[in-house]
């Protein structure tokens, strides 16, 4: 009996599955790797995350870049102010008061004889202390509650919802001229603390719903079926896949917190003299607009292109962090 020979491929072709097989497979080959190449997405073989996309798409967009080196030297100037001014903010002159830009001084003086270009510089300290402090307490504790309630629903859920929908009905300025005019502190903390007090709820309503929407995923059910634990769920499967939202509504709402925080300076609520901010000149300026117009604009275009930073930043994450714009 001769020996026969046997092919796989023939077997396979015989089969009528050898092309769906081959494309399976290809298909699948490109799947699990990523191109490489010399546009920086990686080297061949490595899978692409949403988080590496949108770290290259951020790179390439100009908003951010822009949006970035702004941030940084608003962050810069905070930490160390005397890089750019070497005068004190307290340092006040009667003999000056609004005296217009002359060397050495390139902003001119305010109503009191204070030098407006160092106060600008140290109050860039006063307003990314507040905004960042107030947006990490408003995303950690807006995050958790929100985060836990949509993930075990039933009563505790029911109960958040109704609370949020409390802190959403008090109009946040007039909260802020009840509530600080009572504290006779003079620190940013007080500031702080009523901004993390009314703006958990929405932090806590976006987390709330990310985290309904990522836990119906197949490969949650699907680690829930191996014996997975909730906390495991949650900070390995769920948390990864929801944060985004979280990250974009918070760095919008860092400039919208500064904003705050010198509006209710301005009404003298908030940051109180001999406190060194923006809204603490502005209202000061204010009155002087006609004789001394410069104390008011340089104070009111800094807190404007600080917050203009933020925003740009929020918009630029969350184009990259979008799949529906991908």
């Amino acid at each position: 009996m001769p020996e026969q020979h046997f092919d796989p491929d023939q077997a396979i072709a015989g089969a009528g599955m050898g092309g769906s097989m081959d494309l399976g497979f290809d298909e699948a080959e490109t799947l699990e790797r990523a191109p490489g190449g010399p546009d920086g997405t990686g080297p061949p073989g490595k899978p692409r995350s949403l988080w590496s996309d949108a770290w290259r798409d951020l790179r390439r967009n100009p908003v951010f870049i822009v949006s970035s080196l702004v941030i940084l030297f608003l962050i810069v100037i905070s930490l160390w102010p005397s890089l750019i001014t070497s005068g004190s903010p307290l340092t006040c002159d009667l003999a000056k008061a609004q005296e217009g830009p002359r060397p050495g001084h390139p902003f001119g003086f305010n109503g009191q004889g204070c030098d407006v270009y160092t106060r600008t510089v140290y109050g860039a300290r006063t307003s990314v202390t507040v905004g960042v402090c107030a947006t990490l307490g408003v995303a950690v504790l807006g995050s958790v509650l929100g985060a836990l309630a949509g993930f075990f629903g039933g009563v505790g859920d029911s109960v958040l919802s109704r609370i949020t929908d409390v802190f959403f009905a008090i109009p946040v300025v007039l909260g802020g001229l009840v509530l600080l005019s009572v504290i006779t502190s003079n620190s940013v903390w007080p500031v702080i603390g009523f901004i993390v007090l009314l703006g958990w709820p929405q932090l806590s309503r976006i987390a709330r719903g990310s985290v309904i929407t990522a836990k119906q995923n197949d490969y949650v059910q699907a680690a829930r079926a191996l014996g997975a634990s909730n906390s495991r769920l949650v900070l390995r499967h769920i948390a990864p896949n929801a944060i985004a939202p979280v990250i974009v509504v918070a760095t919008i709402a860092l400039g919208t917190y500064i904003s705050l925080e010198a509006t209710l300076s301005y009404l003298g609520v908030g940051l109180k003299p001999p406190s060194v901010s923006w809204g603490i000149d502005i209202s000061s300026a204010s009155p002087y607009i006609r004789n001394a117009p410069h104390a008011l604009l340089w104070p009111s275009g800094a807190l404007a292109i600080t917050v203009l930073a933020f925003i740009m930043l929020g918009d630029a994450v969350r184009d990259a962090l979008d799949p529906k714009l991908r």
